[in-house]
């Protein structure tokens, strides 16, 4: 077997407690080479364990297998401690919202108290809130739909709504509960003071009227999916931050400015928050911009403490950050850019982590090295660095300093010559092996002529699954697979099991078993080519067979986004985004969704006659008490 394959490297990252995890027991695992023990841990029984449940069209709940119950938690406008409650009818003020949970949940985390142990019973659960449905957030909708009534304290609102929560939970004798009042709640918001940490700290395309020394911003936007250092804070990523600013004319605009703003699609906004928040009026205060499509580091412990941007692992459509410990205690950190053609990036540590708790270890997210990864089409890769000055990162090339790299990231990575992906999403790591997954949504734009190794598929509507093995986090070359092809067999899918389209949301838990998340768009739900996968779901998936299974299906017109579990794995959390957008299927029927009709194509989770639907956090337990999953 070559040292350089990747069945080796595989091989060579599957630990001791991985094998034991798998249940081979002690002696075999001590005395069977590991090529054996490979074999035989391939050979076991599916780590999946419970009946798999059908797809659901257009059924309006959440629905998960025999043997399991799935709960309302926490929804859109409920009180993160001692807040108001939620006014069906839209009404609660802009003061009111920033403490109440933010709209469309997306990633989340659960943080054990005390801190620093593996508490199953009772901790923190932190939460990203992503975007906005403004015809449901007011009562006579946003700026697209209700121009003339739009205002300052509607503005203020829905910046609000936006960001992270942060709940304490406990569980007794009742079960899961929100514990309210709670010294550790709160809402981090649009409008939240953040720190600027890393080589673009006081960079003067930082600089604001506002922040002349570009040191602090207010707020974070479009926070999509997440990480959890290995430390113990929470890293929230700023996605699709460009549909915030607005740019009415472009005579004044350079060249060279123009481009740049370009390839960040930036200039739309489909909010209108600036006609009454400057900021986002990219004539005015042409750096705002530049302040958003950081990772964002949070400590869940400490309700005093700032948010901290880490300018390092560098700006674009962030999705989420997953990490890996090297052997010299260094950490990589994974991440992908969401959009067509963009790239996998990975930053690694300068320093080693010292292998404590606490979130001072986040100054070492401001010293590394930020990768961009290039597939060949003989099962290797590379990461290119991206440093100024070599590679082509030169000002020749239209780069100034590193800072200049890192807030035009995209642009370093086209430069060094990047593989160009399928819209790269969610990254998970397996905890044993090693192996990294990512889900690639979906492509359509990708033509004959643009297809490649890692990106098989012209028009590429179904998505895949990639994962690679490095020999080590730090190393800068790796092996990598196509691991599926979503869709169905019409399509050339390769799934083996519960079909399923567009795989957004992905995490591996602690015994190996991989949770694959659909975001079938709204635009194409339940109708053509995606009539047989139903509504949006979330499906278990054995990575050593390849076998799926359909685990929970959610409400119409839904996104399934988020998912976390307790360290004894006995509690899962999953968070619903969006019910009620309006299914393709509904459409053609000529159904539509207005702020005078926002449940017209759903009213999950209340049910009430004259209610709204509600992104929520759903709770997912096994009712014999047993391990999620099994």
């Amino acid at each position: 077997m070559s040292t350089d394959s990747f069945e080796y490297l595989m091989q060579k990252q599957i630990s001791r407690r991985g094998v034991l995890q798998f249940g081979l027991g002690a002696m075999l695992a001590s005395v069977i080479p590991l090529a054996s023990a490979t074999t035989m841990l391939r050979q076991q029984s599916s780590l999946i364990g419970f009946k798999a449940i059908p797809a659901a069209d257009l059924l309006d709940k959440v629905v998960v297998p025999e043997g399991y119950r799935a709960d309302v938690f926490f929804r859109w406008g409920d009180p993160v401690s001692d807040g108001p409650e939620f006014n069906m009818d839209a009404s609660n003020s802009a003061a009111e919202q920033a403490l109440q949970a933010g709209m469309h949940h997306d990633a989340i985390e659960f943080y054990s108290l005390p801190a620093g142990t593996a508490n199953s019973d009772h901790g923190l659960l932190v939460m990203n809130h992503e975007y906005l449905d403004t015809q449901i957030i007011h009562p006579d909708g946003g700026f697209l739909d209700s121009p003339h009534t739009f205002t300052a304290d509607k503005v203020r609102k829905e910046q609000n709504a936006h960001g992270v929560s942060i709940i304490e939970v406990e569980r007794n004798d009742a079960g899961w509960q929100i514990k309210r009042p709670s010294v550790y709640a709160r809402r981090i918001t649009a409008n939240t003071p953040m720190r600027i940490a890393g080589p673009a700290a006081g960079h003067p395309l930082m600089q604001t009227t506002a922040d002349p020394l570009g040191v602090e911003i207010l707020g974070t936007l479009n926070n999509c999916a997440n990480g959890k250092t290995p430390w113990g804070t929470y890293l929230t990523c700023e996605e699709n931050f460009n549909g915030y600013f607005s740019l009415a004319d472009e005579t004044l605009t350079s060249a060279e400015q123009k481009q740049r703003w370009k390839r960040y699609d930036l200039g739309y906004s489909y909010y209108g928050w600036q006609q009454f928040d400057s900021r986002f009026d990219m004539q005015l205060e042409p750096n705002e911009a530049n302040r958003f499509g950081w990772v964002v580091e949070i400590d869940p412990f400490d309700p005093q403490s700032q948010p901290v941007k880490r300018t390092a692992l560098g700006r674009f459509a962030h999705e989420n950050v997953a990490h890996k410990l090297a052997a010299d205690n260094r950490i990589a950190f994974y991440s992908g850019d969401d959009a067509p053609f963009e790239y996998i990036y990975k930053f690694v540590t300068a320093e080693a982590w010292d292998g404590t708790a606490g979130a001072h270890h986040g100054k070492l997210l401001d010293d590394g090295v930020l990768f961009v990864a290039r597939f060949d089409a003989s099962g290797k890769g590379c990461w290119l660095p991206l440093l100024f000055g070599q590679n082509g990162l030169t000002p020749e090339q239209g780069f100034a300093d590193q800072a200049d790299v890192l807030i035009h990231a995209r642009a370093a990575a086209d430069t060094v010559g990047a593989t160009k992906m399928d819209r790269p999403e969610w990254i998970t790591v397996h905890p044993d092996s090693g192996e990294v997954y990512v889900s690639l949504t979906n492509n359509s734009q990708r033509g004959e002529a643009d297809v490649d190794s890692a990106n098989p598929r012209a028009m590429n509507l179904f998505g895949h699954l990639i994962r690679f093995s490095e020999a080590d986090a730090t190393a800068t070359e790796f092996q990598w697979e196509v691991f599926v092809l979503a869709g169905d067999e019409q399509h050339g899918a390769t799934i083996k099991g519960d079909i399923f389209a567009n795989p957004d949301g992905l995490m591996i838990d602690q015994r190996g078993l991989l949770w694959v998340q659909t975001d079938i768009s709204p635009s194409k739900l339940n109708a053509g080519e995606f009539t047989a996968f139903g509504n949006n779901q979330m499906l278990a998936v054995d990575p050593r067979t390849g076998e799926s299974r359909r685990f929970l299906t959610g409400p119409t017109g839904c996104e399934v986004t988020g998912v976390t579990l307790t360290p004894d794995m006995k509690t899962m959390w999953v968070n619903i985004q969006h019910p009620g957008e309006i299914p393709k299927l509904l459409e053609e029927k000529g159904i539509q969704k207005s702020p005078q009709k926002p449940n017209a194509a759903s009213n999950w989770p209340d049910q009430q006659e004259n209610g709204r639907p509600r992104s929520a956090t759903v709770l997912i337990t096994k009712e014999d008490g047993g391990v999620i999953g099994t």
